[in-house]
C-alpha cells in the first residue's frame, strides 16, 4: 500500500478544483494517482478509485463531484472504502480521527478552493488511533459490512 501517493478523481463538474487539489497534495508532499475527470457518470470514477483503496494500492483518496455527496455515495458501495463527504475542518478531522474514514470527498458547488485545501491539509495530517473509544464503533460498522459484501 502506497501511503504517499493519493487517488484522486472528479466529475467535468469538479475537474477545475481537482487541479488545484492536485496542486496542493503535491506541496505537502505527496504524489498523486490522477483517476481523470471526463466521465459524466461519477460512480464510475468513484468505482475506480474505490476499487484501487479497496485491493490496497492507496491509502486515502479523494473525490470530487459537484457537491461530494453522490461520489461518496458510490465509493462506500466498496467493501473496505469509508468515504465521507466533509464541508468543513472539524468534520475533516474527525471523519479520520473518529470514523477511519479513507476517502475524502467534496465539490465546487458546495466549498471553495481555499476551504478545500485546508480540509486536505487536515485530512492528511489526521491519524486514527485503533485505541480510541471510537473502535468499537467502528468495529460494528466492519461487521455490519462483512454482513452483506464479499471483498471480490
Amino acid at each position: 500500500m502506497d501511503s504517499k501517493t493519493i487517488a484522486i478523481g472528479c466529475d467535468p463538474n469538479a475537474q477545475g478544483l481537482k487541479e488545484i487539489i492536485i496542486d496542493h497534495v503535491k506541496s505537502l508532499g505527496y504524489q498523486v494517482e490522477d483517476f481523470g475527470s471526463d466521465d459524466k457518470i461519477y460512480a464510475n470514477t468513484a468505482y475506480k478509485v474505490g476499487k484501487a483503496i479497496m485491493e490496497k494500492k492507496y491509502e486515502r483518496g479523494i473525490l470530487m463531484c459537484g457537491t461530494g455527496l453522490g461520489m461518496s455515495l458510490a465509493a462506500n458501495k466498496i467493501p473496505g472504502v469509508y468515504a465521507t463527504c466533509c464541508n468543513d475542518v472539524f468534520s475533516a478531522e474527525r471523519s479520520i480521527k473518529s470514523n477511519n474514514a479513507n476517502v475524502l470527498t467534496f465539490g465546487p458547488q458546495v466549498i471553495g478552493p481555499e476551504l478545500a485545501k485546508k480540509l486536505v491539509t487536515v485530512w492528511l495530517s489526521s491519524q486514527y488511533d485503533e485505541n480510541s473509544r471510537s473502535q468499537p464503533k467502528n468495529e460494528r460498522i466492519y461487521e455490519i459490512e462483512k454482513k452483506y459484501f464479499k471483498n471480490e
